[in-house]
């Protein structure tokens, strides 16, 4: 959904047209005696500027003698060095980087002496309609046909004639990073290449497990050891191959884990895997993928690193030559250390191995209608008061979107961080758990107007107090994981106030189609408002494991199987089996240290006062009203949580009056009859993003995954 924003323009009465214009007349001469408006101080940098010139604007008629300058760090410095002067304007610095691609060397690392004020900011822009990236990778060069016959031997016969070898150490490139995670990645034409894996997609089964030390987590067996059999035959071709990795969901559908082979016995169908196993244990019918094999590159696109050479071996998916291909080498590619009204607009940042941009401490700085691709995650915040993410288009990212943390969990003072208008994406690609497209943590912060689409795992994740996530549309997310939550937060009795609000969920029915949830307050989450929200096609929708003072209220549910779930865990399989709630820190629903009975938390939460003295493992003081069910099923309840929700005036399985549900237009007719129930209008047509100029794109497309339903289960 987008958001339109319609201007309205009202026209005066004539007899008052007179004295209108003469009032303006008098207002713009007078506007003409006063001192011209300051304009900020202009800096430029361009691709064939000079570090050694002045950093003016580019001129076709000014050659070898002054003009940009060639880098950020100078613009950066010279920045500085006007501010500390005292010599900017009021309307602070301008730089502005023309078009091209800056590759750096080293992080752009920005301190409080780069600050700007309110009255002078600093703002750093890609010129206007230009694309300006900055990369933090090496362009690799150099690529020549695989022509030795130990390697061609171990490639698959259908690449034997397609295999690039490029060598990296002859480039400088040393440090590859394990294959476990946060090294080396390869970006072609603008996209990541996937390393070489066996299946090329989906995964492999564990037919049976062979570990010797016995695992029960509540009836769900399996073993401590990685030890097990698998399907197939395709390791019999594995010879040779000197680094094998494993990625499984070895024990539960939302937790994973890179491990390396130590063993294969091809013959026998046996992996056995290095220490340190999988904390969980393994269990059979779980799945996983082979990959950063040699022999496995057997389609366009897929690479191998041999990490003792340096031998870079790809199937590249468009003509070598005349396309671009990157190798990650940064960490990150800009900081921001306790640095204070700074922004940047308009650039494409990308292949970086960790967070791209990085902001701690400080206040109210801007990163504005990026492009952030092809790095490990997008945007980190800890820290400072009002920063903001704005109008972004974040993808291809190997872990997360943005994160924020801020405010004072002791004081509850909000930090005011916010991320709107972003476009999050195709992200979670090699650390697929717990890798939200936004993530917020702390006091007073807020999500809102973003879209956040096609992630294996959550779209938004949350802890702490008090913050606000409204108008966001949500689809196509948790396709790999079960048991988990497109916004999802658990686990901390004092962590309330948050707002669930307006918001668009469809689409979300976990792997394989077995179920996932759509807002999960996990392990005796508390005090969260879900409120206002359309639901369509979300299994479990709205979700209270086991936790008190919950708000569901106003909601639209279609075709959600359940719409409601509320149990009581806390009373059954997760309750303790003493009172270590009390202690910092020792189990699900702990207070933490937290003073909850004294000011401020006694009085934003009076609820929190008493909760040890009322029944503290038991789902008490939920409210659900006012809701709207159609189709699927209405609720989930656990028999001991009923009694204790207040169910109040809902609307289940009657026709409610949509305008137009066969094209997904939830809005109710004014006739609706949950309008005589209570229900208030939700604003559906604010959902998603809006059109602005901050935007990095517009119009925005995006696809809605198939479902995975009609997955055969195994």
């Amino acid at each position: 959904m987008t958001t339109r924003h319609d201007s309205i323009l009202i026209s005066p009465p004539r007899r008052h047209l007179g004295l209108l214009l003469s009032t303006l007349l008098a207002f713009l001469m007078a506007g003409s005696l006063l001192p011209a408006r300051a304009r900020p101080t202009e800096l430029h940098v361009a691709t064939n500027g000079n570090d050694a010139w002045s950093g003016t604007k580019p001129s076709p008629n000014r050659v070898g003698t002054d003009g940009p300058f060639a880098t950020l760090e100078r613009a950066k410095m010279e920045a500085r060095r006007i501010m500390r002067s005292g010599q900017t304007t009021r309307d602070g610095i301008d730089v502005t980087v023309h078009e091209g691609l800056y590759r750096l060397n080293r992080p752009l690392e920005f301190t409080a002496e780069d600050s700007g004020t309110t009255a002078s900011p600093v703002a750093y822009h890609a010129a206007a309609g230009k694309e300006v990236r900055l990369i933090g990778g090496a362009v690799v060069s150099g690529f020549e046909r695989v022509t030795d016959p130990g390697v061609l031997s171990r490639l698959d016969g259908s690449a034997r004639d397609q295999v690039w070898q490029a060598d990296l150490r002859a480039l400088g490139v040393t440090n590859y990073g394990a294959a476990s995670g946060g090294g080396l990645d390869l970006f072609f034409q603008d996209r990541p290449m996937p390393l070489s894996r066996w299946p090329n997609e989906g995964f492999i089964r564990i037919s049976e497990v062979l570990g010797k030390t016995p695992v029960d987590i509540r009836g769900t067996k399996g073993c401590v050891e990685g030890i097990f059999r698998y399907e197939g035959d395709r390791p019999l071709r594995w010879s040779g191959e000197k680094d094998i990795w494993l990625h499984g969901y070895w024990f539960w559908d939302w937790s994973d884990k890179r491990q390396k082979v130590k063993s294969v016995d091809a013959v026998k169908h046996i992996f056995e895997l290095e220490p340190p196993y999988e904390s969980y244990g393994y269990r059979k019918g779980q799945w996983f993928y082979a990959y950063n094999l040699l022999s496995e590159i057997d389609r366009p696109g897929e690479w191998q690193l041999d990490r003792e050479t340096g031998m870079l071996y790809f199937w590249p998916p468009g003509p070598i030559e005349s396309s671009r291909a990157i190798v990650s080498i940064l960490p990150k590619l800009v900081t921001m250390k306790d640095t204070s009204y700074v922004s940047l607009r308009g650039f494409t940042i990308e292949a970086v191995r960790d967070t791209a941009v990085n902001l701690s401490g400080g206040t109210s700085n801007q990163i504005v209608g990026c492009t952030i691709r092809n790095c490990g995650s997008a945007v980190s915040v800890h820290g400072g008061t009002g920063h903001s993410v704005v109008g972004c288009d974040i993808y291809q990212c190997s872990g997360g979107g943005v994160s924020i943390e801020g405010g004072d969990r002791k004081t509850l003072t909000p930090a005011g961080h916010f991320a709107e208008n972003n476009h999050i994406h195709h992200y979670g690609l090699w650390k697929p758990m717990y890798s939200a497209g936004i993530n917020l943590n702390g006091v007073g912060n807020r999500a809102s107007h973003n879209l956040i689409d096609n992630a294996p795992h959550q779209a938004i994740g949350f802890g702490g107090n008090d913050h606000l996530i409204e108008y966001n549309e949500i689809h196509s997310v948790c396709f790999e994981s079960n048991d988990a939550g497109a916004i999802y937060a658990g686990r901390d009795w004092t962590m309330r106030g948050t707002k669930i609000r307006y918001n668009y969920l469809h689409d979300i029915d976990g792997f394989e189609g077995r179920g996932c949830v759509g807002v999960y307050l996990d392990d005796m989450y508390c005090g969260t408002e879900i409120t206002g929200n359309v639901f369509h096609r979300v299994t479990q929708a709205a979700f209270i494991g086991g936790g008190r003072d919950c708000l569901i209220a106003n909601n639209i549910f279609v075709d959600c199987s359940p719409a409601v779930h509320v149990d009581a865990r806390a009373l059954g399989w997760a309750r303790p089996q003493t009172e270590p709630w009390i202690v910092e820190g020792q189990t699900k629903g702990t207070l933490s240290g937290t003073r909850y009975h004294e000011p401020p938390y006694s009085v934003r939460y009076p609820k929190l006062v008493d909760i040890l003295a009322n029944e503290p493992l038991a789902p008490r003081g939920n409210v659900i009203a006012r809701n709207i069910c159609v189709g699927g099923k209405w609720d989930d309840i656990e028999s001991q949580a009923r009694p204790l929700l207040s169910f109040e005036d809902n609307l289940l399985h009657v026709d409610p009056l949509f305008v137009d549900a066969a094209k997904l237009n939830f809005q109710l007719k004014n006739d609706s009859p949950a309008y005589k129930l209570g229900f208030v209008p939700i604003p559906i047509e604010k959902m998603g993003l809006y059109a602005d100029k901050s935007r990095a794109s517009w119009p925005v497309i995006h696809a809605v995954r198939p479902s995975q339903r009609a997955v055969t289960k195994n």
